[in-house]
């Protein structure tokens, strides 16, 4: 960054970023068991002087910072996620997990400094600037139950006009905005299927019925949901991610668990996939004389990008960075619990480029690899100052 742009953040500010950032990535915990993530963050806000700092969906904190230039009742949610995942790191970085086993391998350390940043910014130039913006440190991003479902029903986004999410893209390169309008994350289900059948020797199979049997063609047939029942155009992804059964070599097996995972783009096409998933199912175990009981659960859903709120986070970062700096960059099929906040507001989710080849910064998330280029970091926590301060001087509204 220029010098010029650097000064849209205090120095001190944006050094401390870097060390949260690194202790969070040094002390990761997963979800619904971020207590002590909480307890420093919630210390680090309080060493700014921000008050008002409130427990909230478990082991999340939201504070709200009140500007003072004009008296206005608008108001603006910023989301950081704040939760690791079960992940055995091996990015080889100088402040690794320190909890065996557990890594911040998607940017959920990145994105609570990058909005501690934030915080710490609109605390100390509240005077610039009417309404409030809303911090919310959401725990339980990555497992049920969800805090994005937690946040939205104690009522977190009731009195606010918008909500702001941010994530870390490695294969953005680093420091570049992508932001688009429209669907922009796919719903998330996870379903458990068992299929039960009878045992016997492995040298009889014939008195029994293969549990295994039956499983691996279940596994082969509910790919057709995707690649002969859906229309290209259509996002959607079935994915089978895991299959335990059988224990002995002269065994065969009378039980076989699978799990796996939905990914859709509408509600229709989710609701459909549920249905065709459950029919396939219990044809093939018709067919193959066993007996299966599936189980869904309904996870987030997509994220869907406002196209106000998507032009003031392009707007705002091309302000800062220039446009060459933005990119109008399609969804991804990951899913966010995000997705309970678009439902519930407009809703903007963009993503900051990290990938960088001479910082290693170019694994994908979710891989023990993954790093951050930390480079990118303040151009994050820039645009979003910038965005909710945009949001709140357009159409403001006396208190």
């Amino acid at each position: 960054m220029s010098n010029h742009e650097r000064q849209e953040m205090e120095a001190d500010i944006l050094e401390r970023m870097i060390e949260i950032r690194r202790h969070l990535h040094r002390n990761p915990e997963l979800s619904n068991a971020e207590e002590k993530t909480q307890a420093y963050l919630k210390k680090a806000l309080e060493r700014e002087g921000i008050t008002g700092i409130k427990e909230v969906a478990g082991y999340g904190l939201a504070v709200d910072i009140v500007g003072s230039k004009v008296k206005s009742n608008r108001k603006v949610a910023i989301r950081a996620d704040i939760d690791a995942l079960p992940i055995i790191e091996e990015s080889g970085v100088d402040f690794a997990s320190t909890n065996p086993g557990v890594m911040h391998a998607c940017g959920h350390d990145a994105h609570s400094a990058m909005v501690f940043a934030t915080a710490a910014h609109l605390h100390r130039t509240r005077a610039s600037f009417g309404g409030t913006v809303r911090l919310i440190f959401q725990p339980a991003e990555e497992a049920e139950p969800l805090g994005g479902r937690r946040v939205v029903e104690e009522g977190l986004l009731d009195d606010v006009d918008g909500a702001i999410g941010i994530h870390v893209d490695p294969y953005t390169p680093s420091g570049k905005i992508a932001v688009g309008s429209g669907p922009y994350t796919l719903a998330s289900d996870i379903f458990d299927a068992v299929v039960t059948g009878t045992s016997a020797h492995a040298a009889k199979p014939s008195e029994g019925v293969d549990a295994i049997v039956a499983a691996c063609a279940m596994v082969t047939e509910i790919q057709k949901i995707v690649a002969r029942e859906t229309d290209p155009y259509d996002p959607l992804v079935v994915s089978i991610t895991g299959i335990e059964g059988g224990g002995a070599y002269n065994v065969i097996a009378d039980k076989v668990h699978l799990k796996g995972t939905i990914r859709s783009g509408s509600e229709a096409t989710r609701q459909r996939a549920q249905r065709r998933l459950g029919e396939i199912l219990r044809g093939v175990a018709l067919s193959h004389q066993v007996h299966v009981d599936l189980k869904i659960v309904r996870g987030e859903p997509p994220v869907v990008n406002d196209a106000e709120l998507t032009q003031i986070v392009s707007e705002s970062a091309a302000a800062s960075f220039g446009e060459t700096n933005v990119l109008k960059a399609p969804g991804w099929t990951a899913a966010d619990d995000f997705g309970f906040y678009s439902e519930k507001r407009p809703s903007v989710y963009f993503r900051l480029g990290i990938r960088s080849e001479d910082k290693g910064s170019v694994y994908p998330l979710h891989h023990p690899k993954f790093r951050v280029d930390e480079a990118a970091l303040p151009v994050g926590a820039v645009t979003l100052v910038a965005a909710a301060k945009r949001f709140l001087s357009t159409g403001d509204r006396d208190g």
